[in-house]
């Protein structure tokens, strides 16, 4: 039976995020919805030495409210080599640092990319390659659905047309979404349990999970993929 979950894409996500694409057949980036300030869009926290430390992509909003995940600009570019700085000072000492230093300052220093929609897809797939996941991941815009407005009608037209059997979804929709919703589409809602995940070696205590995946692959490398449930 076909699995699919869908999203907004995310900037340098947590484990979970990967989780989440590990278990499905088919990931869908759900980045025609209104675009949210101050979300993991263009966010996220890495582990420093104080506590976790905040990256944030500086973005084009002013007089653009309702503009959607997929038209988000960022501002310039500078902030790829103020991210990048943040990670060589903050895990050089880690563990698998060198194994993948190249392989990300690359992905920071050598793209010429603003549209944040793929600047978080490069990312998310080289990460996903990293840990041995092999999911096909599309965008939402790869298929021909209709409804403007991100409703229960879009999403579950969007599954439709993924010929989705088995729906995925973070736990946070049980405040607006039922299995009954889906269930009348043939389309069963599952739920995702991102509990009771075990810890791993952080440089710096004490131990902080909601932190990006790259703080689990420097530190981890290899063997980061043992840290998720889904493997």
């Amino acid at each position: 039976m076909k699995k699919v979950a869908l999203t907004q894409s995310s900037y340098i996500p947590w484990k979970g995020y990967f989780d989440l694409i590990n278990m499905v057949d088919e990931f869908i980036l759900f980045d025609s919805v209104q675009y949210v300030k101050k979300s993991w869009r263009n966010r996220n926290y890495i582990k420093g030495a104080n506590g976790p430390l905040l990256l944030s992509i500086p973005v084009l909003v002013k007089g653009k409210l309702s503009q959607r995940v997929r038209d988000v600009i960022a501002r310039d570019d500078q902030w790829r080599k103020k991210h990048w700085k943040a990670f060589v000072v903050n895990y050089s000492k880690s563990q698998y640092f060198s194994e993948y230093k190249d392989i990300f300052e690359a992905l920071y220093l050598k793209q010429n990319v603003y549209e944040l929609s793929t600047i978080n897809y490069h990312f998310i797939k080289t990460i996903c390659e990293l840990l041995g996941i092999t999911t096909q991941i599309k965008y939402d815009t790869d298929y021909n659905y209709f409804h403007e407005n991100a409703n229960i009608d879009k999403i579950i037209e969007l599954l439709q047309c993924a010929q989705t059997e088995i729906f995925i979804n973070g736990p946070t929709a049980q405040q607006y979404m039922t299995k009954e919703m889906f269930a009348v589409h043939n389309i069963d809602l599952q739920w995702m349990d991102y509990d009771g995940y075990p810890e791993y070696t952080q440089l710096h205590p004490p131990f902080e999970h909601h932190v990006s995946i790259l703080d689990l692959l420097f530190n981890e490398g290899p063997n980061a993929n043992k840290f998720l449930k889904s493997f």
